[in-house]
């Protein structure tokens, strides 16, 4: 009960969003499918690379190299598949990039304490740069991605073709929303987390190793990266041009702080953003609006500058996100 009084609001939200969708079902079942399904293949990548950004700043490390994880792993997985001709073998390597790219981040800004804003622009810059050079034109996947469909929850109308109905990467977005939440809000680890995140020194006075739990987090977010990479080259579009993730690291970033940095609001945040989309691409198709693809295109990044607007102030990230952690020194 104290959970649903405290969250009351959120809940009210969610329960009239979801009567909301059902009505437009009911008036016009294709369109609303079309709407929700761009919505959420829209957001998974941001979803993904929205969690990255919590688990960082939770941790006390803000990471502003998502675009470059992304992109270093959507490049490693697109080219590993069509090079191996296995999947699965793409997927793998593009995570594991992530991964690498991750404890890269890690190393440099908790270890050595390096500027955590200069790490992150150094790992987008370097990013950029190496899969520019290396990027060649004419491969391509060996087959398209395999769909999966979660027995009794796909049968849900509406909701259950769009959410768990899809391609492995779009099903784990749904499970790493729901396993770091538990995480960070039911667990010690999360707890520890989160301390690490709002008062290290308290934290290592109560015996929490922080340089080794930031370490950790930071790293294993870089997992949750190169999921998103690997989802956009081998999943949403089978293919990998230079610049291949156009800004949705950063785009990640404002939705992370218009979640709250929680990652079911996050989730929220990123679905928010990917209706808009939708829903300003299907008035340009219907021809309801002519205005040029170019505007249509530039609505997310306007939607970031006026969330990140109406956020400021209202939201508080972690009291330690961007502080490095030295012993002793309280």
């Amino acid at each position: 009960m104290g959970f649903v009084r405290a969250n009351r609001t959120g809940l009210a939200v969610a329960l009239a969003v979801v009567v909301a969708a059902y009505v437009a079902y009911a008036v016009d079942g294709t369109l609303t499918s079309s709407l929700l399904g761009f919505a959420w293949s829209f957001a998974v990548p941001l979803v993904l690379a929205a969690l990255v950004g919590v688990l960082g700043e939770r941790s006390g490390v803000i990471n502003i190299g998502i675009e470059g994880q992304m992109l270093g792993s959507a490049f490693v997985a697109f080219f590993a598949a069509a090079l191996s001709g296995s999947m699965l073998l793409g997927a793998l390597a593009g995570m594991g990039t992530g991964l690498l790219l991750g404890a890269f981040l890690a190393w440099t800004t908790v270890k050595w304490r390096m500027d955590q804003i200069i790490a992150g622009v150094v790992l987008n810059i370097v990013a950029t740069g190496l899969t520019s050079f290396f990027y060649v034109q004419g491969f391509t996947l060996p087959q398209v991605m395999p769909s999966i469909e979660v027995p009794l929850l796909s049968s849900i109308p509406l909701f259950g073709p769009v959410f768990f109905t899809g391609g492995p990467f779009s099903l784990f977005a749904i499970v790493a929303v729901l396993v770091i939440w538990f995480g960070l809000f039911h667990t010690r680890w999360g707890l520890r987390t989160r301390a690490v995140g709002e008062h290290p020194h308290a934290a290592d006075t109560a015996g929490v190793d922080v340089v080794r739990l930031r370490l950790l987090n930071v790293t294993l977010a870089g997992l949750l990266a190169g999921a998103a990479g690997a989802y956009l080259s081998m999943e949403a579009s089978s293919t990998f041009e230079r610049g291949f993730t156009a800004g949705r690291g950063f785009l990640a970033l404002a939705i992370m702080i218009f979640g709250a940095w929680h990652p079911g609001k996050a989730m929220l945040a990123a679905l928010f953003f990917g209706l808009m989309s939708g829903a300003a691409a299907q008035l340009q198709a219907s021809r309801v609006v002519d205005i040029p693809e170019q505007f249509v295109n530039l609505l997310p990044y306007v939607l970031t500058l006026v969330v990140l607007a109406v956020a400021a102030g209202r939201v508080r990230p972690p009291a330690a996100a961007g502080e490095p952690f030295v012993k002793g020194d309280a």
